[in-house]
C-alpha cells in the first residue's frame, strides 16, 4: 500500500490553474516525493510544476492529459457528458461538466501559458460504461472525445477508453507519464451506484449543482 505524508498546504506554483486546489485535495506524497492534486469532476488544472502529480478516478467519465514537452506545461480536466450548450448549467465551473467545453477550456489555458497546439501531446482516459445502462455515457463520452481531437486537427498520442471498469489516473505533466489502475470489487461497486444516481437525477431533469460523481476517498 502506498504511503502518503499529509503535510500542510503550501502555495500552488505560478502559473497552476485553479486555486480551490488546497487541504485534503492537494498534499505531499513522500514515496514519488511530489505533491499530488486531485482533479474531480467538472474540474481542469494546469501546473508549470515539475513537483506536482495530477491524479482522478474515471467511471464514464473522461480525463485528457495534454501537455507541451518543450515547456513542461500540462495539465488535465475531467468533464461528465460530451456535449452542452453555452450556459446549460450555468456559470463556466457548471459548463466544464461537458466534455466541448472542458476540452476548450484545457487547450485554452496552455496556449495562454505558451504552449503551442502544433507539439501538443494528448493522452486520454476513461469512459469505461460501468453500469448497466441503455445511454452507455462512458461510451458518448469517448466516442465525443476522439471525435473532437480529429476535428480540431490534434494527434493523440495514446488511449484508454472502454470497457467495464472505472480507472485511476496519475498523470505527471513535466514527464507525460501516465499510470493507469483498473477499479474493480467495492470500489466499482461505490462508483457504479453514484453513476447510476447520478443517471436518475438527469432523467429527472435536475441540474444538482454540485454533482459529484466518485468519492474524495482516492
Amino acid at each position: 500500500m502506498t504511503s502518503a505524508t499529509a503535510a500542510q498546504p503550501r502555495t500552488a506554483p505560478a502559473g497552476a490553474g485553479d486555486s480551490l486546489f488546497t487541504g485534503r485535495r492537494r498534499f505531499f506524497d513522500a514515496v514519488s516525493g511530489a505533491w499530488v492534486v486531485k482533479v474531480l469532476p467538472g474540474e481542469c488544472y494546469v501546473t508549470p510544476s515539475n513537483e506536482e502529480l495530477l491524479v482522478t478516478v474515471l467511471g464514464s467519465c473522461v480525463s485528457a492529459c495534454i501537455r507541451d514537452p518543450r515547456t513542461g506545461i500540462g495539465g488535465m480536466n475531467h468533464f461528465m457528458l460530451p456535449t452542452g450548450k453555452a450556459g446549460g448549467w450555468g456559470d463556466e465551473l457548471h459548463s466544464m461538466r461537458y466534455g466541448n467545453f472542458a476540452m476548450e477550456k484545457l487547450i485554452n489555458e496552455l496556449l495562454k501559458r505558451g504552449c503551442s497546439r502544433d507539439v501538443m501531446e494528448i493522452k486520454v482516459f476513461g469512459g469505461g460504461n460501468v453500469i448497466d445502462s441503455n445511454s452507455a455515457i462512458g461510451s458518448k463520452n469517448a466516442e465525443f472525445v476522439m471525435s473532437f481531437l480529429k476535428n480540431e486537427g490534434l494527434y493523440c498520442a495514446a488511449n484508454d477508453l472502454g470497457g467495464q471498469y472505472p480507472r485511476r489516473i496519475q498523470y505527471s505533466p513535466a514527464s507525460g507519464r501516465v499510470t493507469r489502475k483498473f477499479l474493480g470489487g467495492g470500489d466499482r461497486d461505490i462508483i457504479a451506484r453514484n453513476e447510476l444516481e447520478f443517471a436518475d437525477s438527469l432523467g429527472k431533469k435536475q441540474t444538482a449543482g454540485d454533482i459529484q460523481l466518485f468519492g474524495d476517498n482516492k
